[in-house]
């Protein structure tokens, strides 16, 4: 009998949260603090492929390489995308592995540098967005303006920052070995960071560009095509709320995928926060996926259980949202991100 399959997304913040350096030994600690839940899922009897964020350890690098780029020459996006892949993946890896062994699992982990297909036409590519990297003088970003090509915008009063494209991936690469691998019971690292984007270009050769992709949206594709019987979303909130920050507001247990949709283009859910976790289950439940679970790492474990998260399905008939806690109780909804 063929195991479920479970895919879990989680943000490059669960490894390098903010506040911390970003050594080696405390992603190396944060790592190990991920692979407890990794194997939770493994323990319910699920079948893993992880997703995760690289931000964080992206910024880092680029950092790094503006310090040195007067002596060494800095790589573009996309070689930054596969170093983080890298390093991040033998950190979650070795994690992972240990984890296992603690509970006598018999698995291997092994993490497979991605390539994820955006089409070069992409109206992202027309507007970009996505602010990466170090803050800039107006006079260095000038220069970086002019050298690289770079689009440069004022944030926040903070100095300038190079903002980059965010397309949206239409294929991934290696997809067939990474369904082989979990089909074989390993667990797979996958498209970290959102994978490395890349276009065919007009010789139909695969091409490095630079952007950065979604996790969440890639994680959806990658979960749909490879027949993931559940797709876990973890951020910041134990559970989806709607009407968040009004008094009516109150948290959602179940909501089906029609009605998901319907909140969505209601304005119900930020752009820059849970937006793209709802777009990103309603593309895995129309690509033929299950279910989806958003929850915080804190409550995985519960939700698991069915005892906290919300639950994104494909059916209609959904459970009535939870009463609002009395404001006498003096209890809030958390942050909805």
């Amino acid at each position: 009998m063929k195991k479920k399959l479970a895919l879990v997304a989680f943000g490059g913040n669960a490894m390098l949260p903010p506040g911390e350096r970003g050594t080696a030994a405390e992603q190396s600690a944060n790592a190990c603090q991920a692979a407890q839940l990794m194997v939770e899922v493994v323990r319910k009897g699920y079948e893993l492929i992880v997703v995760h964020g690289n931000g964080p350890q992206v910024g880092n690098l680029l950092l790094q390489m503006e310090a040195a780029s007067s002596s060494i020459p800095p790589f573009p996006l996309d070689v930054c995308d596969a170093m983080t892949q890298g390093s991040m993946g033998y950190l979650l890896e070795r994690a992972i592995c240990n984890e296992l062994r603690k509970h006598s699992l018999r698995k291997e982990v092994v993490t497979v540098l991605t390539q994820v297909v955006v089409d070069p036409e992409d109206p992202g590519f027309a507007h970009p967005e996505k602010p990466i990297g170090p803050f800039y003088s107006r006079e260095r970003a000038e220069v970086l303006r002019v050298e690289n090509r770079w689009q440069m915008v004022e944030d926040a009063g903070r100095g300038f920052r190079r903002v980059v494209p965010s397309p949206t991936p239409i294929d991934v690469v290696p997809k067939k070995a990474i369904s082989a691998l979990v089909n074989q019971g390993q667990v797979v690292i996958a498209a970290g960071g959102g994978g490395v984007p890349v276009i065919i270009n007009e010789d139909g050769l695969v091409q490095g560009i630079e952007a950065v992709i979604d996790k969440d949206r890639v994680s959806a594709l990658i979960a749909a095509e490879a027949g993931a019987d559940l797709f876990v979303i973890l951020t910041g909130v134990d559970r989806v709320w709607e009407n968040f920050g009004k008094p009516d507001a109150r948290p959602l247990p179940v909501i089906g995928v029609d009605t998901a949709r319907k909140m969505l283009q209601a304005k119900q859910f930020p752009p820059g926060s849970m937006g793209p976790k709802i777009e990103s289950a309603i593309a895995y439940i129309e690509g033929g996926g299950r279910e989806v679970l958003i929850t915080s790492a804190e409550k995985l474990k519960a939700a698991l259980a069915g005892r906290s998260g919300t639950r994104i399905v494909r059916q209609t008939t959904e459970s009535r949202p939870e009463p609002t806690p009395s404001r006498r109780g003096k209890k809030t909804s958390p942050g909805q991100t």
